[in-house]
Protein backbone atom coordinates (compact mmCIF):
# COMPACT_ATOMS: atom_id res chain seq x y z
CA UNK A 1 0.00 0.00 0.00
CA UNK A 2 1.37 3.30 -0.91
CA UNK A 3 0.44 6.57 0.45
CA UNK A 4 0.84 10.15 -1.30
CA UNK A 5 1.04 13.00 -0.09
CA UNK A 6 1.88 16.65 -1.52
CA UNK A 7 2.63 19.78 0.21
CA UNK A 8 3.36 21.64 -3.04
CA UNK A 9 3.57 21.24 -6.75
CA UNK A 10 3.87 24.15 -8.66
CA UNK A 11 6.91 26.20 -10.40
CA UNK A 12 6.94 27.85 -6.77
CA UNK A 13 8.12 24.83 -5.28
CA UNK A 14 7.56 21.46 -5.50
CA UNK A 15 7.56 18.76 -2.68
CA UNK A 16 5.80 15.49 -1.87
CA UNK A 17 6.30 12.63 0.94
CA UNK A 18 5.61 8.78 -0.45
CA UNK A 19 5.45 5.76 2.09
CA UNK A 20 4.94 2.34 1.85
CA UNK A 21 3.72 2.34 5.47
CA UNK A 22 7.28 1.09 6.31
CA UNK A 23 9.64 3.62 4.68
CA UNK A 24 9.12 7.69 4.00
CA UNK A 25 10.67 9.06 1.82
CA UNK A 26 11.30 12.82 0.66
CA UNK A 27 10.28 13.21 -2.84
CA UNK A 28 12.51 17.02 -3.75
CA UNK A 29 12.95 19.60 -1.35
CA UNK A 30 11.77 22.65 -3.48
CA UNK A 31 10.73 24.59 -0.64
CA UNK A 32 11.93 26.69 2.54
CA UNK A 33 12.55 24.19 5.14
CA UNK A 34 10.14 25.82 7.72
CA UNK A 35 7.32 24.93 4.99
CA UNK A 36 8.34 21.59 4.91
CA UNK A 37 8.66 20.63 8.77
CA UNK A 38 5.17 22.90 8.79
CA UNK A 39 3.84 20.92 6.30
CA UNK A 40 4.93 17.14 8.13
CA UNK A 41 3.74 18.47 11.94
CA UNK A 42 7.66 19.00 12.47
CA UNK A 43 8.49 15.24 12.30
CA UNK A 44 11.28 15.35 9.95
CA UNK A 45 13.21 12.67 11.32
CA UNK A 46 10.39 10.07 9.71
CA UNK A 47 12.17 10.27 6.00
CA UNK A 48 14.83 7.75 5.27
CA UNK A 49 15.50 10.06 2.28
CA UNK A 50 15.22 12.80 -0.36
CA UNK A 51 15.27 11.92 -3.88
CA UNK A 52 15.94 14.72 -6.05
CA UNK A 53 15.39 15.22 -9.45
CA UNK A 54 17.55 18.13 -10.68
CA UNK A 55 19.06 21.66 -9.78
CA UNK A 56 15.96 24.12 -9.82
CA UNK A 57 15.30 26.20 -6.90
CA UNK A 58 11.71 24.85 -7.07
CA UNK A 59 13.06 21.49 -6.86
CA UNK A 60 15.92 21.29 -4.07
CA UNK A 61 15.55 25.31 -2.52
CA UNK A 62 15.74 23.66 1.23
CA UNK A 63 18.65 20.61 0.48
CA UNK A 64 21.01 22.61 2.65
CA UNK A 65 18.72 22.10 5.85
CA UNK A 66 17.69 18.96 4.52
CA UNK A 67 21.07 17.75 5.04
CA UNK A 68 21.57 19.48 7.79
CA UNK A 69 18.75 17.51 9.91
CA UNK A 70 20.33 14.43 8.54
CA UNK A 71 18.22 13.42 5.37
CA UNK A 72 20.54 11.94 2.89
CA UNK A 73 19.56 13.50 -0.40
CA UNK A 74 20.49 10.93 -3.75
CA UNK A 75 20.45 12.63 -7.45
CA UNK A 76 22.36 12.74 -10.49
CA UNK A 77 26.22 13.66 -10.15
CA UNK A 78 25.39 16.26 -12.79
CA UNK A 79 23.00 17.30 -10.33
CA UNK A 80 24.81 17.63 -7.47
CA UNK A 81 27.46 19.55 -9.62
CA UNK A 82 25.27 21.69 -10.62
CA UNK A 83 23.62 22.93 -7.17
CA UNK A 84 27.33 23.12 -5.43
CA UNK A 85 26.89 21.43 -2.26
CA UNK A 86 29.76 19.91 -0.35
CA UNK A 87 27.78 17.47 2.57
CA UNK A 88 28.43 13.75 3.18
CA UNK A 89 24.59 13.31 3.10
CA UNK A 90 24.88 14.30 -0.89
CA UNK A 91 24.09 10.81 -2.53
CA UNK A 92 24.99 10.61 -6.22
CA UNK A 93 23.65 7.18 -8.02
CA UNK A 94 23.89 6.72 -11.78
CA UNK A 95 20.95 5.98 -14.19
CA UNK A 96 19.53 2.77 -14.81
CA UNK A 97 21.63 1.36 -11.39
CA UNK A 98 19.62 0.59 -8.68
CA UNK A 99 19.90 1.32 -5.46
CA UNK A 100 17.53 0.14 -1.82
CA UNK A 101 16.33 2.44 0.86
CA UNK A 102 14.86 0.46 3.45
CA UNK A 103 11.73 -1.42 2.04
CA UNK A 104 12.41 0.65 -1.08
CA UNK A 105 14.15 -0.37 -4.43
CA UNK A 106 14.70 2.93 -6.55
CA UNK A 107 15.84 3.20 -10.13
CA UNK A 108 16.75 6.59 -11.26
CA UNK A 109 16.49 7.21 -15.55
CA UNK A 110 17.36 10.03 -17.48
CA UNK A 111 14.42 12.41 -18.58
CA UNK A 112 14.54 15.34 -20.58
CA UNK A 113 14.91 18.84 -19.10
CA UNK A 114 17.37 21.95 -19.37
CA UNK A 115 19.64 21.47 -16.80
CA UNK A 116 22.78 18.89 -16.35
CA UNK A 117 21.30 15.47 -15.99
CA UNK A 118 17.69 15.38 -14.81
CA UNK A 119 16.45 12.30 -13.89
CA UNK A 120 13.08 10.02 -12.87
CA UNK A 121 12.70 7.16 -11.03
CA UNK A 122 11.01 4.22 -10.00
CA UNK A 123 10.06 2.65 -6.87
CA UNK A 124 9.48 -0.59 -5.92
CA UNK A 125 8.46 -2.36 -2.87
CA UNK A 126 8.34 -5.68 -1.11
CA UNK A 127 4.66 -5.66 -1.69
CA UNK A 128 4.74 -5.30 -5.41
CA UNK A 129 3.56 -2.17 -5.96
CA UNK A 130 5.51 0.25 -8.32
CA UNK A 131 5.89 4.00 -8.34
CA UNK A 132 6.61 6.05 -11.03
CA UNK A 133 8.27 10.13 -10.08
CA UNK A 134 8.59 12.02 -13.34
CA UNK A 135 8.75 15.78 -13.53
CA UNK A 136 10.05 18.51 -15.64
CA UNK A 137 10.79 16.55 -18.85
CA UNK A 138 9.27 17.00 -22.46
CA UNK A 139 9.41 12.97 -22.85
CA UNK A 140 9.93 9.86 -21.48
CA UNK A 141 11.50 7.24 -23.44
CA UNK A 142 10.79 4.20 -21.07
CA UNK A 143 7.50 1.73 -20.64
CA UNK A 144 7.57 0.71 -17.51
CA UNK A 145 5.78 -2.43 -16.47
CA UNK A 146 3.73 -3.35 -14.01
CA UNK A 147 2.99 0.30 -12.67
CA UNK A 148 0.88 0.60 -9.24
CA UNK A 149 1.06 4.75 -8.70
CA UNK A 150 2.19 7.41 -11.02
CA UNK A 151 2.92 10.54 -10.99
CA UNK A 152 3.96 12.74 -13.27
CA UNK A 153 4.40 16.03 -14.74
CA UNK A 154 1.61 17.70 -16.73
CA UNK A 155 2.41 21.25 -16.60
CA UNK A 156 0.77 23.05 -19.79
CA UNK A 157 -1.34 22.04 -22.86
CA UNK A 158 -0.72 23.07 -26.33
CA UNK A 159 -3.95 24.70 -26.94
CA UNK A 160 -4.09 26.78 -23.53
CA UNK A 161 -0.62 27.69 -24.44
CA UNK A 162 -1.45 29.09 -28.07
CA UNK A 163 -4.34 30.81 -26.68
CA UNK A 164 -2.66 33.03 -24.19
CA UNK A 165 0.16 33.86 -26.71
CA UNK A 166 -2.37 34.41 -29.43
CA UNK A 167 -3.74 36.82 -26.41
CA UNK A 168 -0.57 38.29 -25.67
CA UNK A 169 -0.53 36.39 -22.07
CA UNK A 170 2.17 34.08 -22.74
CA UNK A 171 5.10 35.65 -24.52
CA UNK A 172 6.22 33.63 -27.58
CA UNK A 173 9.83 32.87 -26.30
CA UNK A 174 7.99 30.83 -23.42
CA UNK A 175 6.76 28.12 -26.08
CA UNK A 176 9.96 27.27 -27.35
CA UNK A 177 11.76 26.47 -23.42
CA UNK A 178 8.32 24.58 -22.60
CA UNK A 179 8.28 22.62 -25.66
CA UNK A 180 11.73 21.54 -24.66
CA UNK A 181 11.70 21.09 -20.71
CA UNK A 182 8.02 20.65 -19.54
CA UNK A 183 5.51 17.54 -20.53
CA UNK A 184 2.39 18.73 -21.77
CA UNK A 185 -0.67 17.30 -21.45
CA UNK A 186 -1.12 16.14 -25.09
CA UNK A 187 2.62 14.27 -24.04
CA UNK A 188 1.30 12.70 -20.91
CA UNK A 189 -1.55 11.36 -23.00
CA UNK A 190 0.78 9.72 -25.39
CA UNK A 191 3.13 8.18 -22.44
CA UNK A 192 0.02 6.73 -20.76
CA UNK A 193 -1.31 5.19 -23.65
CA UNK A 194 2.52 3.71 -24.60
CA UNK A 195 2.55 1.64 -21.14
CA UNK A 196 0.70 -1.05 -19.60
CA UNK A 197 -2.05 0.74 -17.18
CA UNK A 198 -3.93 -2.28 -15.93
CA UNK A 199 -2.58 -2.31 -12.19
CA UNK A 200 -2.57 1.20 -11.38
CA UNK A 201 -4.55 2.66 -8.76
CA UNK A 202 -4.26 6.29 -9.29
CA UNK A 203 -2.53 8.95 -11.13
CA UNK A 204 -1.06 12.16 -9.74
CA UNK A 205 -0.85 15.36 -12.50
CA UNK A 206 2.25 17.33 -11.26
CA UNK A 207 3.99 20.53 -11.47
CA UNK A 208 0.71 22.39 -13.29
CA UNK A 209 1.52 25.91 -15.24
CA UNK A 210 -0.03 28.68 -13.31
CA UNK A 211 -1.07 30.29 -16.84
CA UNK A 212 -1.36 27.52 -19.43
CA UNK A 213 -3.04 24.76 -17.21
CA UNK A 214 -6.38 23.64 -16.63
CA UNK A 215 -6.79 21.57 -13.42
CA UNK A 216 -10.16 20.09 -13.97
CA UNK A 217 -9.99 19.68 -17.68
CA UNK A 218 -6.46 17.67 -17.58
CA UNK A 219 -8.41 15.49 -14.66
CA UNK A 220 -11.12 15.05 -16.87
CA UNK A 221 -9.03 14.68 -19.67
CA UNK A 222 -6.88 11.78 -17.83
CA UNK A 223 -9.44 10.16 -15.85
CA UNK A 224 -11.65 9.80 -18.76
CA UNK A 225 -8.93 8.16 -21.02
CA UNK A 226 -7.17 5.70 -18.63
CA UNK A 227 -10.27 5.51 -16.02
CA UNK A 228 -8.51 5.61 -12.97
CA UNK A 229 -8.15 7.69 -10.24
CA UNK A 230 -6.98 11.26 -10.83
CA UNK A 231 -5.68 13.37 -8.12
CA UNK A 232 -4.35 16.95 -9.40
CA UNK A 233 -2.92 18.28 -6.05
Amino acid sequence: MIEITAISSSSKGNCYRVTDGKTPLLLECGISFKEIQRGFDFNISQFTACLITHEHGDHCKAIKDVTRAGIDCYMSEGTASAIGLQHHRIKPVRAKQQFELGTWIIMPFDVQHDVAEPFGYLLANQDGDKLLFATDTYYIRYKFPGLTHIMVECNYSNEILNENIESGRTPPFMKKRLLQSHFSLENVKEFLKANDLQKVQEIWLLHLSDSNSDEQLFKNEIAKLTGKVVYVP
